[in-house]
C-alpha cells in the first residue's frame, strides 16, 4: 500500500516538470538566468583587463613624463655651461687683443691661464652632463659655447705660435676632463669649423690693430692666414649638408679679408695692407681701382697672386687636406 502511494507520488512529479518544461516561460526564466551569469562572468572579465591596461598605460606615460622631465632640466644646465663658456671664452679673447710688442709675453701668459680655467672650469660641467649620452640630441644647447671655445682656443694659438689649432688636439686638451669608463665628449667637426669661420672676425681686428701700431709685417701675415681659410672653406662648405650657418658665416668671412687688404686705418680713409705681383697683361682693376691690392684680382684673372713680402704659412692647407681627402 505504501509502495503504491509513494510510485504515484512520483509519478505526479514528474508529470508537473515535464508540464512546467514544455512550458515557454520556465524555458525563458531559466534561459534569462544563464544569460544574466554569461553577461555578469564577460563583464566582469572585462572589467579586469580595462583595469589592467589602464594601469600600464599610466605607468607607461609616467616613465615618459619623468624621461622627458629630467631631458629637458639636463638641457637647462647644458645651456647655462654654455652660456659661462661663451662668456669667458670672450674674456679671453679680449685679454689677447692687448697683445702688443711690449706686454706680449705678459699677455699671452694671462690668456694661457684663463683659457685652462675655462677648460677646467666650465667646459667640464658640459663634459660631465654629455658624457656617456646621445651629443647630438643636445647640440643646439652646447654647441654656441663649444664654438666660442673653438674661436679662442684658436686665436690664442695663432697669437702665440702663429699656426693653427687643429681639431685633434682641442679634442686631446679634453680627454683629461672625461671618465675612463664612459664615453668622452669630443668636439665635432662641424662645430670647429664654425668657430674657425669665427677667428676670422678677431683676426680682422687684430690686423687692423697692428697696423695702427705700425706692425705693418704682422698684419700681412694674419691677412695670408685669414685668406688660406677662406679659401679653404669654400671648398668645403658646398660639401656641408647643413651649410646654412655657414653660408652666412662664409659672407662675413669674405668681408673680413677685404678689411684686412684695404687696412681701415682712419674712418674713411682707406690704405691696402699689403701690396701683391701680378703679370701686367692680366692685371684687371678691382671696381675702377688702378691698384693691385686685393686678391679678387687673381681670382678674375687666373693670374699668380702673391704677397710681395710673404708667401704663405701652410698650416691652412695642411689642416684642411684629411678633411677633404675624406669627402
Amino acid at each position: 500500500m505504501l509502495l503504491c502511494s509513494s510510485s504515484a507520488a512520483i509519478r505526479r512529479i514528474s508529470v508537473s516538470w515535464l508540464i512546467m518544461a514544455n512550458n515557454s516561460n520556465f524555458k525563458s526564466h531559466l534561459l534569462s538566468r544563464s544569460d544574466d551569469a554569461a553577461l555578469a562572468l564577460e563583464s566582469s572579465t572585462k572589467r579586469t583587463r580595462t583595469m589592467s591596461t589602464h594601469s600600464s598605460l599610466k605607468d607607461a606615460f609616467s616613465s615618459y613624463a619623468d624621461h622627458l622631465n629630467a631631458l629637458n632640466e639636463k638641457r637647462e644646465r647644458i645651456v647655462k655651461a654654455s652660456r659661462d663658456v661663451t662668456m669667458n671664452s670672450k674674456k679671453v679673447i679680449f685679454q689677447v687683443h692687448r697683445i702688443s710688442k711690449a706686454n706680449r709675453e705678459e699677455v699671452l701668459e694671462k690668456a694661457e691661464k684663463d683659457l685652462a680655467a675655462v677648460r677646467d672650469q666650465h667646459i667640464s660641467r658640459l663634459v660631465k652632463e654629455l658624457q656617456g649620452t646621445d651629443f647630438w640630441k643636445l647640440r643646439r644647447a652646447y654647441s654656441p659655447g663649444v664654438q666660442e671655445y673653438v674661436e679662442a682656443a684658436t686665436f690664442f694659438k695663432f697669437c702665440q705660435t702663429g699656426t693653427l689649432l687643429n681639431l685633434d688636439e682641442i679634442n686631446a686638451s679634453l680627454l683629461s676632463l672625461s671618465d675612463p669608463s664612459l664615453e668622452p665628449l669630443q668636439i665635432n667637426l662641424l662645430d670647429y669649423i664654425l668657430g674657425l669661420a669665427d677667428l676670422t672676425g678677431e683676426l680682422m681686428r687684430l690686423a687692423i690693430g697692428r697696423i695702427s701700431d705700425g706692425e705693418v709685417e704682422y698684419s700681412e701675415r694674419i691677412c695670408q692666414f685669414v685668406r688660406d681659410i677662406y679659401r679653404e672653406l669654400t671648398l668645403l662648405v658646398p660639401l656641408m649638408d647643413d651649410g646654412s650657418d655657414m653660408k652666412t658665416k662664409m659672407d662675413t668671412m669674405l668681408q673680413s679679408v677685404v678689411k684686412i687688404e684695404n687696412g681701415n686705418i682712419d674712418a674713411g680713409f682707406l690704405a691696402p695692407c699689403f701690396s701683391v705681383r701680378v703679370r701686367g697683361s692680366e692685371y684687371i682693376p678691382l671696381l675702377g681701382s688702378s691698384d693691385p691690392s686685393s686678391f679678387l684680382v687673381g681670382l678674375l684673372t687666373g693670374g699668380d697672386v702673391s704677397c710681395s713680402r710673404f708667401k704663405g704659412l701652410g698650416v691652412v692647407e695642411e689642416m684642411f687636406a684629411p678633411i677633404m681627402k675624406d669627402l
